[in-house]
């Protein structure tokens, strides 16, 4: 009989991989699951979330043009109707389109339990002070990626929707988008900023293992800021300032990364100085 205090047996590498699989299946599960249930709501899917920036009355055009009409900027957010249409030009197109939108948002819908499952599998590597730490850590990452993925949906866009949707080489050329191209934006621009909005998270743990410092983050912040230019005008249509509003929260963002590297940073220390 195993006594109380007895230290778990140490897991072998196929024991980590068999624990591995279980936590990847009951993730996946539960994408299911939600997929299932944003597959029923197809009409609130696609009418109202997925279209919705289609549309000119979009909540954030109505923002976006009072700003840039204050501004005395280009009235370029100011329109009653998009100039395209969406179409479907494969038989099981718009089939493929509902089946991937929804095991998408059923992604989105699981993540806290994802990230949950990601926690059961590194917590037994970790201290028990730290394992206390699991609600925070859940919280606040599903926090942040629901908040990229806000900023997404409402921000990158409509900015690419409305410079891509208006874009044209001639007026003898209309603009006739393909319905899985269309998602595809959509997609990306939701899902690149909700990872993206990760960032403190992954300094936290690059941070805990030793591959970043504060002094390392401080020394390469104006690389770091030709990196997130980079990623700005990848995600959003190639005007300054779409990028620039894009730019803006990321940089917010790496700022709080070293304020999170410098606090994990001096706790590792005062461990080390300890033994």
């Amino acid at each position: 009989m195993k006594q109380i205090g007895t230290p778990e047996p140490e897991m072998s590498f196929l024991d980590h991989l068999e624990d591995l699989r279980w936590h990847l299946i009951r993730s996946v599960v539960a994408i299911v699951v939600a997929g299932s249930i944003a597959f029923l709501l197809k009409g609130f899917i696609f009418d109202v979330l997925l279209f919705g920036p289609s549309r000119g009355d979009f909540f954030s055009y109505d923002i976006l043009c009072r700003i840039s009409t204050s501004l005395g900027l280009d009235a370029g957010f100011c329109f009653d109707e998009m100039p395209f249409r969406i179409q479907s030009r494969t038989m099981g197109g718009q089939f493929s389109a509902h089946v991937w939108t929804s095991i998408t948002a059923g992604f989105i819908i699981a993540f806290p339990y994802v990230i949950y499952q990601f926690w059961l599998f590194v917590a037994p590597a970790m201290h028990d002070n730290e394992r206390k730490h699991a609600k925070g850590f859940i919280f606040i990452t599903s926090l942040l990626f629901f908040i990229g993925v806000i900023f997404g949906y409402y921000v990158v866009t409509p900015l690419s929707i409305n410079f891509l949707g208006k874009y044209q080489v001639s007026e003898t050329v209309f603009n006739d988008f393909d319905l899985g191209s269309y998602i595809g934006l959509v997609r990306a621009s939701v899902l690149a900023s909700g990872l993206i909005f990760e960032l403190p998270i992954v300094i936290y743990f690059l941070t805990r293992v030793g591959v970043v410092t504060p002094q390392f983050l401080k020394k390469y912040r104006k690389y770091a800021l030709v990196i997130v230019l980079i990623l700005s005008a990848i995600i959003t249509p190639p005007d300054i300032v779409s990028q620039i509003i894009v730019a803006i929260p990321v940089l917010i963002l790496y700022e709080v990364s070293i304020i999170i590297s410098k606090v994990i940073y001096k706790q590792e220390q005062r461990k080390f100085n300890k033994k």
